[in-house]
């Protein structure tokens, strides 16, 4: 009988599950856990007496962590099994990938330190680099370590690529957020309609959302407007006072609030990054024509500042939305080995 499923038959990497207890995320004004598991890729070729190798950094999207980028999947591939393919054919170097858990009781992240979610920022850079760095063989300098991740998590790897660009020397984003005006407004009416129910209470609402069987696409579009919120416009004396950038009787924009929002978005933090983005050894930025959330267009704006401070970079877009773009990785990922590879190799 001829097999219709491709078989997956290339020499199988390892995963290292890596037990980590966190200082900076102790007090979390959520009370998520302190304690994580670190999940790390090791190629079949791992050898702790090996040259140490490039490392890349997975962040997650929203909804998302790295534990669920090792599931079984029913078509395609979990990102284990893409690094096998990937490094079987050729087409990328052996390499280490590092899955953190960074899940919130928001739904998710955007890897930025904030009073209102946690120092996620931190616990990355400060906290899991280095104890990645002593449990693996990795090189433990920004020219051989990368960060990428898909829509929050491609958000996660532009913000670091501008603000920790010491820690990390390249740096993807497939539909990472981008362009706040188009990406975020659209939602704030159905959230002020959904928190009505709960009388326009973030926090009612959220205990609500975790204790539903079958929270809607409402409930969740909802906590992602309540989680950027936290993130970008914390209130710190209040942490789990949760400030909204609109008006939840009529919708209309509050700009102060409104303003703290924008100062997080990559188009607006790109031109004063510019020097840290030109000191990375490779900037990849990709997006679907068709991307529901309207990112391409806060993309295009971003490739034009990027063009105008003359930053390098690879910028391409695809036929596709923001769902099912796994595929994209096919492309990233080589590019950000080959990009420090021969950074590491220019260095020596």
């Amino acid at each position: 009988m001829s097999h219709v499923r491709p078989p997956a038959d290339w020499p199988a990497g390892t995963l290292l599950r890596l037990q980590h207890r966190s200082q900076v995320l102790q007090d979390n004004p959520w009370g998520d856990p302190a304690d994580r598991t670190v999940i790390v890729y090791l190629p079949p070729d791992y050898s702790p007496q090996h040259a140490p190798y490039i490392n890349l950094w997975d962040l997650a999207a929203f909804t998302n962590s790295g534990p669920g980028h090792v599931n079984w999947r029913n078509h395609g591939e979990n990102l284990p099994q893409r690094l096998d393919r990937l490094i079987g054919q050729g087409s990328l170097p052996p390499v280490v990938v590092v899955m953190p858990d960074c899940y919130t009781s928001l739904g998710g992240n955007q890897y930025v330190d904030s009073a209102g979610v946690g120092a996620y920022a931190s616990y990355l850079v400060n906290e899991l680099v280095p104890f990645v760095a002593a449990e693996v063989n990795v090189i433990n300098h920004r020219d051989g370590r990368g960060v990428f991740g898909k829509s929050s998590g491609g958000y996660g790897a532009l913000y670091h690529a501008m603000h920790y660009s010491d820690t990390w020397g390249a740096a993807a984003s497939h539909a990472g957020d981008a362009g706040f005006d188009l990406l975020f407004r659209n939602a704030f009416p159905d959230t002020c309609t959904v928190l009505a129910a709960h009388g326009q209470d973030p926090l009612t609402f959220i205990r609500a959302f975790w204790s539903k069987n079958r929270p809607s696409g409402r409930d969740f579009n909802t906590l992602m407007t309540l989680a950027m919120a936290a993130s970008y416009d914390p209130d710190p004396q209040q942490p789990q006072n949760i400030r909204l950038p609109f008006d939840l009787h009529t919708c209309a924009l509050i700009p102060q609030r409104w303003q703290n929002w924008l100062a997080f978005d990559p188009v607006q933090m790109a031109a004063a990054a510019a020097p840290a983005l030109r000191s990375l050894h490779g900037l990849y930025l990709d997006v679907g024509r068709q991307d529901q959330y309207n990112i391409q267009y806060g993309t295009r704006s971003l490739v034009q500042v990027l063009e105008g401070c003359g930053i390098d970079f690879f910028h391409e877009e695809f036929e596709g939305s923001h769902s099912g773009i796994d595929w994209r990785l096919d492309q990233s990922l080589p590019y950000l080995a080959h990009a420090l590879k021969k950074a590491v190799n220019a260095a020596t």
